[in-house]
């Protein structure tokens, strides 16, 4: 086993743990830590939580007020990282669960915000919610939970593969990547013929567009990775989300 290497005993939760405490490095420093962890993880993980709650019924405003305090309460007070189960795989199930109940938990009691203290409430930006919510009218609460959490994982996913060729100078990688793939997935359309593309991007022919693109797609598989271990307890858990994922682009509809 390389150095580095995880054995699903302890090591991929103790990776797991190491990625996501590495997020508040530094955040003993404040003065103030818990605030600044809070903070974080809404700014991670609250477009799913938001969606979930929108499609279980509540207004824009108490699905932002119920989405702070489901991380103050529950994931910040309750420890539930620290309790975090590594046969139950991924930390989008555990959120899921604990989201449940914490729903279940809200609708027994006359306000949630009344149990939050003012000054552990922390500054989000939610004035524009999650540009999927409306693709999600036909789906349930859970459904739109998991949809928001993919939709949002693919973002930073793209993100980052568009910033690492921009920063090498590559954009045309990026360029056949979006338009042959990324594009046609997200608006249904057929892609563009190698033969456009060479046009649009200057390339010498359309066998090394094609090979640009084979190129881009392993970059993508190899970031999506990295994101998807950040957000599993177990090594088994990781195939299965990233073909859920690959499932959710559609990613096998171009050759």
């Amino acid at each position: 086993m390389k150095p580095g290497d995880h054995t699903d005993i302890g090591g991929v939760r103790e990776a797991f743990f190491t990625t996501h405490w590495s997020l508040i490095e530094g955040v003993q420093k404040e003065q103030d830590p818990e605030r600044a962890l809070i903070g974080i993880l809404l700014e991670r993980y609250w477009k799913p939580v938001y969606c979930y709650l929108r499609r279980k019924g509540y207004d824009n405003e108490q699905a932002k007020d119920l989405t702070q305090g489901f991380f103050h309460e529950v994931v910040l007070n309750r420890h539930l990282i620290e309790r975090a189960d590594p046969a139950k795989g991924r930390f989008r199930s555990l959120l899921l669960h604990a989201l449940n109940q914490y729903v279940i938990d809200t609708q027994r009691r006359q306000t949630t915000q009344g149990h939050i203290p003012p000054t552990k409430l922390v500054a989000l930006d939610m004035s524009h919610p999650p540009a999927q919510i409306e693709a999600m009218s036909a789906l349930d609460a859970e459904q739109s939970f998991d949809y928001a959490w993919k939709a949002d994982l693919l973002d930073r996913v793209l993100a980052e593969v568009r910033d690492r060729y921009s920063g090498q100078g590559m954009a045309s990688h990026w360029g056949v990547f979006h338009d042959r793939l990324i594009e046609p997935v997200m608006t249904d359309c057929p892609p563009p013929p190698y033969v456009e593309i060479c046009r649009s991007y200057g390339i010498e022919n359309e066998t090394v567009a094609a090979n640009m693109l084979k190129t881009a797609k392993r970059l993508f598989r190899s970031v999506l990775e990295k994101h998807v271990r950040q957000t599993v307890l177990s090594g088994e858990a990781v195939e299965e989300e990233l073909q859920e994922i690959f499932g959710f682009l559609q990613i096998k509809r171009t050759r």
